[in-house]
């Protein structure tokens, strides 16, 4: 009996996005991207607005401790495209994921009606053998 080639690929766009933010919090926990494998899980807009993101963290010395977690599904994976694609839905859930001053290592100040726990839509792309993430869109919706 062959495995479901869909779930294969659904099983290996989600492993693709886990590995993304591991790297990503990897970065985020010093500033840059540079020593990761970021760029082997992302491209396009996610790339460029989180090395956006870090060049202006980096300059007002901030930096992250802890990690959020996230809760994805595929919602929908077009394999038969000349470049796959999936998107997903996340639960993203930032409470342990902190922002700090590197130098004092004391707590950036953050609006008390944020929220930490809220839907992100994710576009994945595979390029050649690797899912890429190419844009993560954080909504203003609780989850």
């Amino acid at each position: 009996m062959s495995a479901d080639p869909q779930a294969a690929e659904e099983t290996a766009v989600l492993k693709a996005y886990s590995a993304f933010w591991a790297e990503q919090v990897k970065a985020y926990s010093k500033g840059n991207t540079q020593g990761t494998d970021f760029a082997q899980y992302a491209a396009a807009e996610a790339k460029s607005s989180t090395e956006a993101d870090l060049k202006d963290l980096r300059s007002k010395g901030i930096v992250t401790t802890g990690a959020p977690t996230h809760e994805a599904e595929v919602d929908r994976l077009s394999s038969a495209k000349q470049v796959p694609s999936a998107q997903l839905t996340d639960c993203l859930d930032s409470a342990d994921w902190k922002f700090i001053y590197s130098k004092t290592r004391k707590p950036v100040q953050m609006p008390e009606n944020r929220l930490v726990r809220y839907v992100t839509k994710v576009d994945a792309e595979k390029w050649g053998k690797q899912w890429k993430i190419v844009n993560v869109t954080p909504q203003q919706d609780a989850c």
